[in-house]
């Protein structure tokens, strides 16, 4: 506690406050736009914190995140259109109710939802951090090895429409993170020659292309413009009230611990969150044909449970290394360009940097409540900026953000590069979720199953699966794998 409160002393700090706020708001009103995401906002303040001092530019990118997450409902309440994928459930019902003229009712449920889901998620995550790093070091190579393998492997097992195509990204990923010079003997990997290659592909350059650019020129094409008008009248009051809450306590209380456990398992992510803890909200309802058409449990239930996401998704990255979704990938990916190392070390060698990222998350909850609250009545705004200014900011942000990264133009080809393999990616299906996360845990798979196999009394691959954790992890790696195909058969004997 020490720490948390020294962190939340340095972050109350007049321009620390300052900076935080701008960042949870911009946050914010990236993830009302439908097309854009907390991860976007990631990616383009990047390139922005490399001057900072490591403390304030994590702050920063989670106070973005944070922003993102809790600003998503916004253009799903008041248009029927998610700002992201976590929101898709809040239109079941959020945009039902603005038709019959409850926007502000709908609107202020989001609001409490979201603070409720991300400020309690992260208080479980700071109790529980500590406790999960204290048993990862005294895990060996063996272990991580089958902790980031299973991790790639559940991304996978959840990739949309194909598994196949999951593995197929997550093994370009893994590709992509092999060119350079390899970690334990030093050999230059697909360099084809080149010098600029000698260090790897660029993150930043990576995600960049895979998320900035790419979103960008497939928005463009596919002719994103403007939204649809929203009705503004009507919007008066902060539309829920403690009643509200006790009215709907166990579906918050239920949805919270969905969340929080799906954000917790490596590459869920808050949409699968939201989405299960709607069905189960549905499946306990008295009333369940009132869900689609306005009901305000729908809401609560898809909005506390995508931001307690937020909390699972911390525990393994702050105490493993292992981000929880693809939004969390990229804050791993932060730390690392800081030059830190996520981790069940962190903890101890660099716990100012691990609790600056609690106390960022508490307070970008607080004011990004605080912010929306007095702002009820300008959330209709915000989706009435021009996508074609939008556009051009970000492509000038990237570009920038590419060659200071280096300083080399070099990362702006690898930049473009990754664009184009993204926008071939969306076209031939493949999730660009398993390839980041491929990227990014590729090195850590390597060099801990090259170890494992070194520090083998026998010089095997025996006690990946003797070792009592590694073999669980591997085996519910498995089951992950194989699940999709055995539940398809169970459906079809059951419709027998």
């Amino acid at each position: 506690m020490e720490y948390l409160f020294s962190s939340m002393l340095f972050l109350v700090q007049p321009l620390n406050l300052i900076i935080i706020l701008t960042a949870a708001i911009a946050g914010m009103i990236l993830g009302a736009i439908p097309g854009l995401s907390g991860g976007l906002g990631i990616t383009l303040m990047l390139p922005l914190t490399f001057v900072m001092e490591p403390k304030i530019s994590i702050a920063l990118l989670t106070a973005v995140w944070i922003g993102g997450v809790t600003g998503s409902f916004i253009a799903a309440v008041l248009i029927g259109i998610p700002g992201s994928g976590s929101s898709i459930p809040t239109t079941f019902d959020g945009y039902p109710m603005t038709k019959k003229g409850r926007a502000v009712k709908a609107l202020g449920i989001g609001i409490v939802a979201s603070f409720m889901g991300t400020f309690f998620s992260t208080v479980v995550a700071i109790c529980l951090s500590t406790i999960i790093a204290d048993l990862a070091l005294k895990m060996g190579p063996w272990e991580y090895f089958s902790l980031c393998f299973c991790a790639i492997t559940l991304v996978v097992s959840l990739a949309k429409g194909n598994m196949f195509r999951g593995l197929a990204s997550a093994f370009i990923g893994i590709l992509l993170a092999s060119v350079g010079t390899s970690p334990i003997d030093g050999t230059f990997r697909f360099t084809f020659g080149s010098s600029n290659l000698i260090g790897g592909l660029s993150l930043v350059g990576v995600m960049m292309g895979l998320f900035a650019v790419q979103q960008v020129v497939l928005a463009h094409g596919q002719g994103q413009k403007e939204m649809p008008p929203v009705d503004m009248s009507g919007l008066h009051g902060i539309g829920v009230g403690i009643k509200d809450i006790t009215a709907h306590i166990a579906t918050i209380i239920r949805s919270f611990f969905i969340g929080l456990w799906i954000g917790f398992l490596p590459g869920m992510g808050s949409s699968l969150a939201a989405m299960v803890s709607y069905g189960q909200a549905k499946n306990a309802s008295k009333n369940p044909e009132e869900f689609g058409t306005g009901c305000e449990d729908g809401v609560w239930a898809s909005e506390v449970a995508n931001n307690a996401g937020i909390g699972g998704a911390i525990i393994p990255l702050i105490s493993l290394g292992i981000p929880g979704d693809g939004t969390a990938a990229l804050l791993l990916a932060a730390l690392t360009i800081q030059g830190l190392s996520p981790g069940p070390l962190l903890l101890t060698s660099n716990p100012d940097i691990a609790y600056i990222v609690f106390a960022a998350t508490l307070l970008s909850a607080v004011l990004c409540l605080l912010v929306q609250f007095g702002t009820i009545r300008i959330f209709p705004l915000i989706l009435k900026l021009p996508y074609h200014y939008l556009f051009s900011v970000i492509l000038a942000l990237c570009f920038i953000g590419a060659y200071t990264d280096s300083n080399n133009i070099f990362n702006i080809y690898v930049m473009l590069a990754m664009a184009l393999l993204g926008i071939l990616s969306v076209w031939g299906g493949l999730p660009n979720a398993p390839m980041l996360l491929g990227f990014i845990l590729g090195p850590m798979v390597e060099q801990n199953f090259r170890k494992a196999v070194t520090y083998s009394e026998t010089g095997g691959y025996m006690e990946f699966f003797t070792r009592p954790v590694s073999g669980a992890i591997l085996l519910l790696a498995l089951v992950s794998l194989l699940w999709p195909f055995v539940s398809k058969k169970i459906k079809k004997a059951k419709q027998k």
